[in-house]
């Protein structure tokens, strides 16, 4: 009986979680010329209005580079970042986890607005290096924090054994320590460029004229229209989120990598 109730439990979950998704994908086939479930008809017509709506295409190339600009700076950025607070003790350390770690703690509009006055109203950079900063800033405890959880549950004796072997520490890093925290790096990875590009409460704030991202866009578009285009595009996001996925577990080998 008590399996029976969390096995009911959980997919009541999992229903509550599924079932706005179900709700979007069935209205972005709809027929008719508004939002609406269950709908009347079946109709590839607003998943092809997707292409004709311009901004729609041209911000979706811009977020895509500012998803994958953001994700390797910050990767770059994060990857020593993060070993260097796993495997050291130095005065400050503590300090530096939190300012490292405040971008997740300090609410989005405010990280925004701090980042509009600073890196446009007083330093002046254009538009799109300061959504590329500012992207970078939002991911990078995601990227620290991951792979600093999957360095703390690497065994260090390891390295110690590379090191007494006459390899120095650089190339112990990428010899030893890289190949088995790749399953880390990897979820990093996706996580940080899945949060870049759907990000809405920095990039509201530092989008400027010809230039802003696709979650911007949307917001603008269901302003004016309430037609199912919306969630035809949301349908596309989902099925390319899913094969992106999909692709990494095969090619990379991420369950493997995993056990």
């Amino acid at each position: 009986m008590k399996h029976k109730g969390l096995a009911l439990f959980t997919g009541l979950v999992y229903a509550f979680l599924l079932f706005p998704l179900v709700i979007i994908t069935v209205a972005g086939f709809g027929k008719e010329s508004y939002l609406t479930f269950p709908p009347s008809g079946f109709s590839l017509h607003w998943l092809a209005n997707i292409f004709r709506v311009e901004m729609f295409v041209k911000t979706f190339v811009i977020s895509l580079e500012l998803a994958a600009l953001g994700t390797l700076i910050a990767f770059l950025v994060g990857l020593p970042a993060a070993y260097g607070l796993s495997r050291y003790a130095f005065p400050g350390k503590e300090l530096l986890k939190g300012i490292f770690m405040s971008p997740v703690l300090v609410p989005g509009i405010v990280l925004g607005f701090s980042l509009l006055k600073l890196l446009i109203a007083q330093v002046g950079l254009p538009v799109f290096p300061s959504l590329l900063l500012g992207h970078t800033v939002v991911i990078l405890p995601y990227i620290i924090r991951v792979i600093s959880s999957s360095l703390d549950n690497l065994d260090y004796s390891i390295e110690e054994c590379a090191v007494s072997l006459g390899a120095d520490r650089v190339k112990t890093f990428f010899l030893i320590v890289l190949p088995n925290i790749t399953s880390g790096v990897i979820a990093s990875f996706i996580l940080a460029f899945i949060n870049s590009f759907n990000n809405v409460p920095v990039s509201v704030f530092l989008t400027g004229p010809g230039i802003s991202t696709l979650p911007i866009q949307m917001m603008s578009y269901v302003e004016y229209y309430f037609d199912p285009t919306i969630a035809a595009l949301s349908v596309v996001l989902m099925a390319m989120t899913a094969v992106l996925m999909y692709i990494v577990e095969r090619t990379l080998g991420l369950n493997v990598v995993a056990k």
